[in-house]
């Protein structure tokens, strides 16, 4: 059985390779997500498609959290929200559970919120797989391969094997 949750915080080209590297996680769309208002805009995140049973939801959130800027409000949050798009309202709750757990553990003050899922648009094709097609390229070496080191050393255990 699988499920589905969103995730929006940075780029979509990095965050769609930090949840592929991920054990459990089936699929990984790349896009724009909108929530309600005053969170209707669209913003760069991706909706990622997972097996509970392979991976936790707080796994996820944790990968989350630790691979971008989750605890700034700097200028670019309207095109780089920090967010967690629930599909439902246990989803929501289960979330909203896990991320104050997380900031009550670690001492952080997250600025991403846990949002209700309200409409997607698929980003272009030719940025699907975007680190997995070419690595080499100076953005993946610069930004995502950063978060992929970070997973590595904080959750080597949730990694999927490299290839």
């Amino acid at each position: 059985m699988s499920a589905r949750i969103g995730f929006g915080g940075g780029c979509h080209w990095c965050t769609e390779a930090v949840f592929q590297a991920l054990r459990g996680v089936a699929d990984v769309r790349q896009g724009f997500i909108a929530s309600l208002a005053p969170d209707d805009g669209f913003s760069e995140a991706v909706i990622v498609t997972f097996d509970p049973a392979a991976v936790s939801l707080e796994t996820l959130i944790s990968a989350h959290l630790i691979t971008h800027a989750s605890e700034a409000d700097h200028k670019m949050r309207g095109k780089y929200r920090s967010a967690i798009y629930t599909f439902d309202p246990n989803q929501f709750e289960q979330a909203k559970a896990i991320l104050a757990r997380l900031a009550a553990d670690t001492g952080a003050a997250f600025v991403t919120c846990v949002l209700p899922h309200r409409a997607f648009k698929e980003s272009d094709a030719r940025s699907h797989d975007y680190y997995q097609r070419d690595p080499t390229r100076p953005f993946c070496q610069t930004y995502i391969d950063p978060k992929l080191a970070k997973l590595r050393r904080v959750m080597a255990v949730a990694m999927k094997e490299q290839s």
